[in-house]
């Protein structure tokens, strides 16, 4: 990953990170999920990275949206 990605949420649920980083990239922010759960037992985090230049919009987005959906 390149240097200016920068985490901005971490989740424990899979679908609930992949959703909002498709919500991300269908309003023109690039986002990478991060698996880092354990594939047997599922337990770890996902983490949420996004460029540096879009931390703030990427931020709003998620605020807006935790009120549509309950992520």
């Amino acid at each position: 990953m390149e240097n200016d990605w920068k985490k901005i949420k971490t989740y424990t649920n899979a679908i609930q990170a992949e959703i909002v980083k498709q919500m991300l990239e269908e309003n023109g922010i690039p986002a990478v999920a991060l698996n880092k759960q354990d594939s047997s037992y599922l337990f770890g985090k996902i983490e949420l990275y996004v460029s540096e230049g879009s931390i703030g919009a990427a931020e709003r987005l998620i605020e807006e949206s935790e009120g549509d959906f309950s992520l």
